[in-house]
Parts: structure tokens; sequence; C-alpha cells
């Protein structure tokens, strides 16, 4: 196939992808629904808002829409990507999420065919298409679990002087919901609303956790649950985990900067041989291609991969210290 006639096939198959986009994000409208909103925080039913009746065809482009987003959702697969995203605070249904897999499986695989000027390095594309809109919300998740985590001993500490104070736990939840920056005020909201929705106080610290995959925030809900069934001075439990958290977030810190170095030499260590492979095929091509033209060359190449990944997980292991 020329790379003409596989560009303009490329660019039509994007075309379709996202037309179906548009038809999608125009049939659930500028605003969720009541029963959206409801979903997301309890997974509770209610009877949606009254609202302008659409027209036929955006009816039957909505109820499309919905339907394949719930059947995907009930999915293990779906079910599985929803949770992600939840965690990631992306606010992508998982239909929306699957078309942008596949338009990124597309343009990278038509990038590197276009590229090497060979379908035969499509292939590749495709699996690296797959997996960098995971890779993503993976960052999106290591980067919010962090913030929270560091947000999480001032919550806990304004809960206790909330406490003290003589304010109920809900209302010391709420309280950080309106004084601290997100995600932590973002989360904390969440779940007083969801008890407000008539979930049990278990349940939305339950969910609390599912989202946040913290161990600092796994222990606090634990003291919270132990001290709503026995009772006990909650005040002072939360002090001292709050003082915990703390201290386990300035030596994580320290530990950072101190490892700072050894993780730069590690991702000059992983990248550096790609970004000298990309600038000799820019550079010249003819001396690059050689090696991708030979079974020594493809041996020459798995082996190097192999090195380098092995290298940089090695430096990654040593210099990642558990607190």
């Amino acid at each position: 196939m020329s790379p003409i006639l596989l560009a303009m096939v490329l660019v039509g198959a994007l075309a379709v992808i996202l037309f179906i986009v548009g038809i999608i994000a125009s049939a659930r409208g500028p605003k969720a629904t009541i029963k959206e909103r409801v979903e997301q925080y309890a997974g509770a039913q209610t009877v949606a808002a009254e609202r302008p009746k659409p027209a036929a065809g955006e009816r039957g482009f909505k109820r499309m829409a919905e339907g394949l987003d719930k059947v995907m959702s009930k999915r293990g697969v779906g079910g599985g990507i929803a949770t992600e995203l939840a965690r990631a605070d992306l606010k992508l249904t998982v239909t929306e999420f699957m078309i942008f897999n596949v338009i990124s499986v597309i343009g990278v695989a038509g990038l590197a065919a276009l590229l090497f000027r060979s379908p035969f390095f499509a292939l590749p594309g495709l699996v690296l298409g797959f997996f960098l809109p995971r890779w993503w919300v993976k960052i999106l998740q290591r980067r919010r679990l962090n913030a929270f985590n560091s947000q999480l001993g001032d919550a806990i500490n304004l809960l206790v002087n909330g406490l003290r104070s003589g304010y109920s736990m809900l209302q010391a939840m709420e309280a950080v919901s309106k004084e601290l920056p997100p995600p932590i005020s973002v989360e904390f909201a969440r779940v007083v609303q969801e008890v407000g929705l008539g979930l049990s106080y278990e349940d939305a610290l339950d969910n609390l956790v599912r989202r946040i995959r913290s161990a600092d925030l796994d222990l606090m809900v634990t003291a919270v649950n132990v001290q709503h069934e026995v009772g006990g001075n909650l005040a002072e439990i939360l002090d001292t985990i709050s003082y915990t958290i703390r201290e386990r977030v300035r030596i994580q810190g320290e530990i950072r900067v101190l490892t700072a170095q050894t993780m730069l030499s590690g991702y000059i260590v992983g990248f550096l041989p790609v970004a000298i492979t990309l600038l000799l095929l820019l550079m010249s091509r003819d001396y690059i291609m050689r090696m991708f033209q030979t079974t020594c060359g493809w041996i020459m190449v798995a082996v190097a991969v192999i090195i380098v990944a092995s290298g940089f997980l090695a430096i990654k292991k040593i210099v990642t210290i558990e607190v």
C-alpha cells in the first residue's frame, strides 16, 4: 500500500470516528441530567427533571449513546475502565474513552507506518496506540493521588479541630470540602452529597476509599468506622493519624530529593537510545533503516530494548523506598 493511499484511509477512518464522537457528545448535552449526577455519587435511581423534548433524530442518537454506554459499563472491562476514569477524575464515559482509544490506535499506527514508510511498522504502532490512553489515565491517577496524600494531613487536622469545637463528623467533612483546594475538597464533598442522598455513612466512606487508593486514607476511614461501632475519642485518634501522615509525607519528600539525580539518570538511560534512533531516522534514513531490514538487525534491536528496559527498571526499583 502506498503512503498516500494509507494516509487517505487513515484520514477517512479518523473522520468517521470523530463524527461518532460528535454525535455522542451532542446526544449527552452540555449538562448532565439529575440521574447521571446521582449515579455518579451514589448509584441511586431517581426521576430526571423535566427538560425540553429534543427532536426525533436527537432522541435516537441520545438513546443509542446512552444504551451503548450502559452496556459497556456493565461489562467486566467496561466496569474497570469506569473505575479507572473515576480515580483519575476524568469526565468521560466508557464509550467516549473507548472511542478515544480507537483514535489513538489508528493515529499512532498510521504515524508509525508513514514515518518508517512501511506498513509493517503499523503493528508496533497499534500496540503503542492501545496503551497510550491507559498510560495517560495512570499518570493522572498518580498525580491526583499524590496531591490528595499531601493534603490529607491538613484535612484530618481540620477534622480534628471541627470535632473539638462541637461539629459532627459530617459537618467537619463539609468544612473540609469548603476550606481546602481540590482534589481533597471534591472527594469530601462527594461523601457529604452521598450521605445527603440517603447512602449510609459507611458506604459513603467505602466509596471514597474505592476512588482514592491511599493507604493513609484507608487508615483514617478504618479508624472512623471502628469509632462509629465501639465509640471512643475520635478527635484524639485522628490527631495521632494526622501526625503520622504528616511525618510520612515529610520523609517521602526528603527521599524524593535525595533520589532525584539517580531517577534522572534512569530516564536518560531509558530514553536516550530512542531519541538517538529518531534523530538518525531524520538525518540519515538509509543508514538506520539497514538495521530493520535484516534478521541480525532485529536481534540487535530486541537485545538493546531488553537491556535498556532492565536497566531502567533496576534503577527505579533501587530508588523506590517505601515509608
